[in-house]
C-alpha cells in the first residue's frame, strides 16, 4: 500500500465527470487500499478518485472515530444514489482538497444507494447521519461537484478568498 498526493483546488481535474468503471480488478483493489490508507492518514472520512487525479467512479469512506472504534471502511465502485429522503440535515463538511475550509452544506438525511463492492457484487444500502452526508459528498466529487458548490456564490467566494489569503 502506498500514500497518494491528494489533488486541491483549483486543481481542474476536481470539477470533472468521472467515468464509470468496467469492473473490480487487482487493479482497483489495489487502488482501493492505497485510497483508505491515504484517507486514514490525512485524515479524512472519505476520499473519491478524482481528488488523487483518477477520473473513475471509485470512492471510499469510514466515518468511525478511528482513536476509539473499529474501522468499517466501506469501498464503492460506480456508486448512484437510488433514493434521498425529504428530510434534510445541515452539516458542517470539509474536504481534503480544500483544505481548513468548512461549511453547514444541506443534504438529504437519509439515502439508498447501489455500488459495485470490493468482489465485484452489486450492493444496495441505506445510510443516514454522518455516513449518509460522507456519501452523498463523495458521489459529488464523481460528478465535478465539490460541498461549497452547495453555497450561495456569496458564502463561497468569501471561504474561496479565505482560502487562497491562506495559501500565500
Amino acid at each position: 500500500m502506498s500514500l497518494l498526493p491528494i489533488l486541491t483546488i483549483p486543481d481542474s481535474r476536481l470539477k470533472a465527470t468521472c467515468k464509470p468503471l468496467d469492473n473490480v480488478d487487482g487493479r482497483v483493489a489495489a487502488l482501493m487500499d492505497d485510497m483508505l490508507e491515504t484517507m486514514y492518514k490525512a485524515p479524512g472520512i472519505g476520499l473519491a478518485a478524482p481528488q488523487i487525479g483518477l477520473l473513475e467512479r471509485l470512492i471510499v469512506v469510514d466515518v468511525t472515530d478511528h482513536r476509539t472504534e473499529t474501522p468499517q471502511p466501506l469501498a464503492m465502485v460506480n456508486p448512484e444514489l437510488l433514493w434521498t429522503s425529504d428530510e434534510v440535515t445541515v452539516t458542517q463538511e470539509g474536504c481534503l482538497s480544500i483544505p481548513e475550509i468548512y461549511a453547514d452544506v444541506t443534504r438529504p438525511s437519509m439515502i439508498r444507494v447501489r455500488y459495485v463492492d470490493r468482489g465485484g457484487e452489486v450492493r444496495e444500502m441505506d445510510a443516514d447521519g454522518l455516513l449518509a452526508t460522507c456519501i452523498q459528498h463523495e458521489i459529488d466529487h464523481l460528478n465535478g461537484v465539490l460541498f461549497i458548490d452547495h453555497l450561495s456564490s456569496l458564502k463561497r467566494n468569501m471561504l474561496l478568498r479565505k482560502y487562497n489569503k491562506s495559501r500565500k
